[in-house]
């Protein structure tokens, strides 16, 4: 059968894959359990003591922050009215308002920088407008930039007040929790370097002139920032301890545009900064490995493309062609590792695992288009769709809307390539019930049926014409 060596070279190339995954998911499990365990805070790594002032005779030490609310699709008068409602009792607030949208958020962050009373400021502190840090933040974050010079970037972990409205932000929150518990901890603690999360962070302001300022090259501006400040020498700190309470979207079609500029743009990243990497001398041997392998290749490229064809297409195809048998290992051993490493980090989430684990693979179909869009920078490759959420969609609606249901039609919430591609995985499930020589059939009817629920929109919240 023609088809026989393509699927066992598929298999070979996706074993592979899988064998680096679980080497980079191993080691970024130790690291952030070693940092546990061993309780290797970042105040312990770098000096950290609150910063002294005299408030009654006003000899105060604190340095200048600017901090940046960048905006996209709130009311401008609502903001404009809160603007002048803090300054009218005396804060040092301003409401900028650029003549285009050039560059999205980089380009508003770039503007954002050109202020005349920006060069009176030593540090940025960078907030998307849902959230919400705790007054006490710049007090915990701005001593480790102002003690350890070689700092550029601290960076505070996301909090949601919405994971528990629907089963979609509760695997929102397993993975974000995973990625700031495990990828960011593990980052910080062996590399100094990890991707801006581009919000709830604070930056040194001579870091972000010395990378080259904010680029609109890409969709992940943050990232794009991080990887050129990482390569000037610079180090960043996570401290998981900050904490601040943020929105997750709640719609599938929100969350699915997220996750297409993210991957998109880390992949994309990935293409125009590789040789920039390489060539430089700023920077040793083994940190340009970590961003260029471990960094970018494996979890930015390797993650989402095994996740899906190894997953949703090979162990399926493989029931349909005898000829090709799937070693054990790699189709149970290397992902239940894989789960229950998350699983730990996880402890309270453990009994959601089958679902996200059907979910992920749902999104990875997603995550792997994304991923070859901004390889080959194809025709989407910087497309900028702003995350709606349903705070934001709530504020710009009358009372009566929000109290009143609309009806929703059924074509409206239909994806049909999810439905498809469950349409393929059925198929495959019933032949392997009823002429195969495995058990797969259990899982691929329950994946096919993850792509199906996706496909109707009945995951997340629907917001009507959103």
């Amino acid at each position: 059968m023609a088809v026989a060596p393509l699927l066992r070279a598929a298999v070979v190339l996706c074993l592979a894959m899988s064998v680096i995954l679980l080497v980079e998911v191993v080691s970024m499990a130790v690291c952030s359990l070693a940092v546990k365990l061993l309780r290797r805070r970042p105040e312990k790594r770098y000096k950290w003591e609150p910063i002294k002032g005299d408030l009654e005779s006003g000899n105060l030490a604190y340095p200048m922050v600017l901090v940046q609310i960048p905006m996209y699709n709130e009311k401008e008068d609502l903001v404009e009215l809160e603007c002048k409602f803090w300054a009218s009792k005396g804060m040092n607030i301003y409401y900028e308002v650029r003549g285009n949208r050039k560059g999205y958020k980089a380009g508003a962050l770039k503007e954002g920088m050109e202020h005349s009373y920006v060069q009176q400021c030593d540090f940025v502190a960078i907030f998307d407008s849902d959230f919400q840090p705790e007054s006490d933040f710049l007090m915990r974050a701005i001593p480790f930039l102002v003690y350890n010079p070689k700092i550029a970037l601290v960076q505070a972990r996301w909090d949601f007040v919405n994971s528990t409205e629907c089963l979609m932000t509760r695997i929102q929150k397993m993975t974000l929790d995973y990625h700031f518990k495990v990828e960011q901890e593990a980052g910080s603690s062996t590399f100094a370097f990890f991707g801006f999360n581009g919000t709830a962070g604070v930056w040194r302001k001579s870091a972000i002139d010395e990378a080259g300022g904010w680029k609109d090259r890409t969709t992940v501006e943050d990232m794009d920032l991080a990887v050129r400040a990482s390569l000037k020498g610079w180090k960043f700190v996570y401290v998981g301890d900050i904490k601040v309470r943020s929105e997750l979207p709640s719609s599938f079609k929100a969350y699915r545009h997220q996750q297409h500029r993210w991957t998109c743009g880390a992949a994309n990243l990935f293409r125009k900064v590789a040789i920039e990497t390489v060539t430089t001398k700023e920077v040793s041997l083994w940190k340009k490995f970590h961003v260029l392998y471990s960094f970018f290749f494996v979890r930015k490229i390797v993650a989402h493309i095994v996740t899906f064809v190894l997953y949703s297409v090979v162990i399926p195809a493989s029931v349909l062609v005898p000829e090709v048998s799937i070693p054990t290992w790699g189709v149970v051993y290397i992902p239940t590792t894989i789960t229950v490493l998350n699983a730990i980090r996880n402890p309270r989430s453990i009994h959601l695992m089958p679902f996200w684990i059907l979910f992920e693979n749902v999104m990875s179909m997603h995550r792997m288009k994304a991923t070859m869009v901004g390889l080959f920078e194809a025709g989407s490759v910087n497309e900028w769709v702003v995350t709606e959420k349903l705070g934001d969609t709530l504020k710009g609606k009358p009372e009566t809307q929000i109290l009143e249901k609309p009806p929703i039609r059924l074509r409206d919430r239909i994806t049909f390539s999810e439905i498809g591609f469950a349409v393929f995985l059925f198929f495959c499930a019933c032949y392997d019930l009823a002429l195969g020589e495995n058990y797969y059939y259990v899982y691929i009817y329950l994946q096919a049926l993850a792509f199906l629920v996706v496909g109707f929109g009945y995951v997340g919240t629907f917001i009507p014409n959103s």
